[in-house]
């Protein structure tokens, strides 16, 4: 029993840890969409992500001027099924105990078809990608997101405040 126990806490924590990098997702997708003014964190933090990996992936002018709007276009997309992913895991969490076998069977199927569609959506980019960079700029891309959210992982852990600094845009660099 304890092995199940140590087992789901470390489930847990890394859905805690998945749930946590999703919101910060969206939290910087809604103020991309939103005015950059109103939060100068948000836009701090977009350039610098975009420095990160126009630097990582050493892109020229003219592949970054063809790369961010195909970029920015599959990160809004992977962004709403999170958030529809997020979602669900928030209703099951919720309502696990007043949900029939059919109900919990449709949540795990829905789970899993929303897993499927962000891989799917992430082939689909990945081929766009290969229309605008070589091959090694594509490997650096996915070493770059990879890298990225590690730093932004270690710089939540490391400073807990930092996501409620980015909602209120106190001015201050969140990195």
């Amino acid at each position: 029993m304890t092995f199940i126990n140590n087992s789901r806490f470390i489930d847990m924590k890394k859905l805690s840890i998945i749930a946590l990098l999703t919101a910060f997702s969206l939290i910087q997708a809604k103020a991309q969409e939103s005015n950059p003014e109103l939060n100068p964190n948000m836009e701090k933090l977009n350039a610098y992500k975009i420095a990160f990996f126009t630097r990582r992936m050493n892109l020229t002018t003219q592949e970054a001027e063809k790369f961010w709007p195909v970029y920015n276009e599959f990160q809004n997309k992977r962004g709403a099924i999170q958030l529809e992913r997020q979602k669900l895991n928030r209703n099951i969490n919720q309502n696990e105990l007043n949900l029939s076998d059919k109900e919990l069977i449709e949540a795990g199927d829905r789970f899993i078809a929303l897993q499927v569609q962000e891989a799917a959506l992430a082939q689909e980019y990945h081929k766009k990608f290969k229309e605008l960079l070589t091959p090694q700029k594509i490997v650096r891309l996915y070493q770059a997101e990879n890298q990225y959210k590690l730093l932004l992982l270690n710089e939540i852990k490391d400073r807990p405040a930092l996501k409620n600094q980015l909602k209120r845009g106190n001015g201050r660099n969140p990195l």
